[in-house]
């Protein structure tokens, strides 16, 4: 397993906001009038498995729409950015307010108890969650933990058995655990006074983000930056 070396200062920063945006987002979708998860396809793929064995086909219909959006929203985001390593320069901001858009257009649907809205919140969580790159064997996922928590289990049982681990590597599971849990508590405070416009927050943040990645990757060129991922 190679080594994971650094990260720069932009992906630290870019990677807990994600996760912390992720994790409004899903608490939303738990609270909302489907109570579903919005950020990951777990739960979804199988409640879809459950559908087709009950013969429920309102509900296969459902979810089969929740997973195909995510899927869309991936394939937007390798149609955006283009590249797998997680590189300055590559078109994130262009990505992010795509998203942003996405999750704007949900909030009115979600207020008036449309699912059309958790279609439109899938993609933007499928969008984000594909422009997570692999640095250095590491995929860097942003929207989900599952992995992030098996990585955590791995490396504290080498630890255990005295074999050396990566600890940056573990820096970043725990960045992304832990901006993921605090975004879903947020969440859900904002839920008990925004109800479905929480949504709101997570769209002016990525907004924000894209933007202001946009103006980053400006100031580094601007300064010569030779936009490696090494750099920051």
């Amino acid at each position: 397993m190679p080594v994971l070396r650094q990260l720069p200062r932009w992906a630290w920063i870019g990677g807990g906001v994600l996760a912390f945006i992720a994790g409004i987002v899903n608490a939303a979708g738990y609270m909302g009038f489907r109570h579903q998860s919005i950020t990951n396809l777990t739960g979804s793929t199988s409640l879809l498995g459950v559908a087709f064995g009950t013969g429920d086909g309102g509900e296969a219909w459902h979810w089969g729409l929740s997973i195909g959006a995510f899927l869309i929203g991936a394939i937007l985001s390798g149609m955006i950015v283009q590249q797998s390593t997680l590189k300055l320069g590559r078109r994130y901001g262009l990505a992010l307010i795509l998203e942003s858009l996405l999750l704007f257009a949900a909030v009115p649907l979600l207020d008036a108890g449309s699912p059309v809205g958790l279609y439109l919140a899938a993609m933007g969580a499928g969008l984000q969650n594909g422009m997570a790159s692999t640095y250095s064997g590491m995929v860097f996922r942003t929207t989900h933990v599952s992995g992030m928590f098996t990585d955590l289990g791995i490396y504290i049982g080498q630890r255990l058995r005295g074999l050396e681990v990566d600890t940056l590597r573990i820096r970043v599971c725990v960045l992304v655990v832990t901006t993921f849990t605090l975004g879903s508590a947020v969440g859900a405070l904002l839920f008990g006074v925004l109800g479905e416009r929480t949504l709101l927050i997570p769209a002016v943040l990525t907004g924000l983000c894209g933007v202001g990645y946009g103006l980053y990757c400006q100031y580094k060129a601007g300064w010569g930056a030779t936009g490696d991922v090494d750099a920051g």
